[in-house]
């Protein structure tokens, strides 16, 4: 017997021993039920065509994709839009699908049926490579009519091929015009601060940062040129001086001449001359024109005092008075000293305006600097972000080039849908299979609650179990000679009798 559900090898052999039939019973029995439903229920036909990913033809290297969503997604997108209403529903009306069931049951229910029969499985890399990027997908139609089922195959993956060329194409498209919108944004911008920029350098001419160091050379050289003028008009000056004195003593000795009066002697001039050229040494070297010049002068003097011809005549008073000709001469030099003094006084004016311009210039370069900064700031900004612009927008035209010209990213069907021969539901081998699975689960299922049910004691631990007394003797087994019938009664009235005890 067993008790508690547990079961021991001897119930086993005994349960086998005596229901054996039930095993082939029940396993030939389901799978010819099997066998039998595979032959009745309604078959069904697959078609399969694989649908590989061909790259790029141009490295990415060179034309960089615009699109670069993940293709399992892009996948399940296109998926969910040819699996729509709108696109199944016109596949239903070109082959006469479910024709029988058109008046009877809702479009929905038959899109749902089509839906369902539509796979698309993506294709595993193969292992071991670093890419892993998907290689391609199977699409399969499950269908009761073999022909349909590759028809619709072909419809499905024409969509598929279709729905990509055009999703990328318009995607390229929709991305180049996006770009092109903004990059004449970015123009307007770069156009307005590069006007911005030049009103700002034509406002601050020679105040801009490039020009303090030309302002810095400018100024030293106006510099230099004003102490240069400065020179020269206080040499100018003092020739003016030298001049008039030397024309008020020679106007003075001439006209002592003409009034007969004792004139200046030359031998006078010459020392007076001698002591303003002494004077002139003590401040200048010998090579100063005004030295030069004096020492010229004390040697005609004294080349005159030398040569009694040369001495001038006493003029009659009664003639008209002529000033001698180094006299006028002294008044020429003395005209052009005044006409030279005011020149380099003008000139020394204008030098020290051009000083002040400059100086305000230099000034102002800090503060022209920081906003020339700031300006320059934004158009290289501005510049930097209108150069990234056209670049991706030419990238992106040149993908859309690509798209269509279909020597981007393209679905190439490897192998035209198949047309099934043989039905892929029912298969009547795993049809069979399973029923003598299921027959021999059967069986030994029937075995284990007939053993469950038993409850007759067949050994001393069943005794003991059912009456809880200990076993004194046991009563041996006798084995009767005979046929095989013989002992096959023999070991029933065995069990007969231990199931009287």
């Amino acid at each position: 017997m067993v008790k508690n559900g547990q079961i021991a090898l001897a119930d086993v052999k005994r349960v086998l021993r005596r229901y054996w039939w039930i095993v082939p019973i029940a396993v030939l029995g389901c799978g010819a039920l099997a066998l039998a439903a595979a032959f009745v229920l309604p078959k069904k036909f697959t078609s399969t065509t694989l649908v590989l990913v061909d790259q790029p033809t141009v490295p990415a290297e060179y034309v960089r994709p615009v699109i670069t969503e993940d293709l399992n997604h892009r996948l399940s997108s296109m998926q969910e839009q040819i699996l729509s209403r709108t696109r199944l529903q016109p596949i239903i009306d070109k082959f006469g699908l479910y024709a029988g069931d058109r008046g009877k049951v809702h479009m929905d229910d038959l899109l749902d049926r089509l839906r369902a029969a539509v796979q698309v499985e993506p294709m595993t890399p193969m292992p071991g490579t670093q890419n892993r990027q998907l290689p391609g997908f199977y699409v399969k139609v499950t269908f009761p009519n073999p022909q349909i089922a590759q028809q619709i195959c072909t419809e499905i993956t024409s969509m598929f091929m279709e729905q990509n060329a055009r999703d990328r194409e318009g995607q390229a498209t929709r991305t180049t015009s996006f770009l092109s919108s903004q990059l004449d944004e970015a123009k307007a911008k770069l156009d307005e601060q590069d006007a911005t920029l030049a009103q700002f350098k034509r406002q601050h001419t020679g105040e801009l940062p490039e020009e303090s160091q030309a302002n810095l050379s400018l100024l030293t050289g106006l510099n230099t040129q004003l102490e240069a003028n400065t020179q020269q008009l206080s040499h100018a000056q003092q020739e003016k001086t030298y001049t008039e004195t030397l024309l008020s003593q020679q106007l003075a000795n001439w006209k002592a001449t003409l009034t007969g009066q004792n004139p200046v002697t030359v031998d006078q001039q010459i020392a007076s001359l001698q002591e303003q050229l002494a004077a002139m040494e003590a401040r200048y070297t010998t090579q100063h024109p005004d030295v030069i010049k004096l020492k010229n002068n004390i040697e005609e003097l004294q080349e005159r005092n030398a040569d009694p011809s040369r001495a001038p005549a006493v003029l009659n008073p009664s003639l008209p008075a002529t000033e001698p000709a180094h006299i006028q001469e002294l008044r020429a030099r003395l005209r052009q000293a005044d006409l030279l003094i005011a020149d380099l006084t003008k000139r020394q004016g204008q030098i020290q305006e051009e000083i002040q311009v400059i100086q305000a210039r230099v000034q102002a370069t800090p503060v022209v600097e920081q906003q020339f900064k700031e300006i320059t700031r934004n158009y290289q900004t501005a510049l930097d972000f209108y150069n990234e612009l056209l670049k991706k927008r030419d990238n992106s035209a040149m993908a859309t080039d690509l798209e269509h010209q279909q020597e981007s990213e393209q679905f190439r069907v490897l192998d035209p849908p198949s047309l099934p021969s043989e039905p892929s539901f029912p298969k009547k081998p795993l049809f069979a299979g399973g029923g003598l699975g299921a027959g021999l689960a059967l069986s030994l299922a029937l075995l284990y609650l007939l053993a469950m049910s038993d409850k007759s004691m067949h050994t001393e631990r069943d005794v003991e179990l059912a009456l809880k007394l200990p076993v004194l003797a046991l009563v041996p087994s006798l084995e009767l000679a005979g046929t095989g019938a013989t002992r096959s009664r023999a070991r029933d009235l065995h069990d007969a009798m231990n199931s009287d005890i």
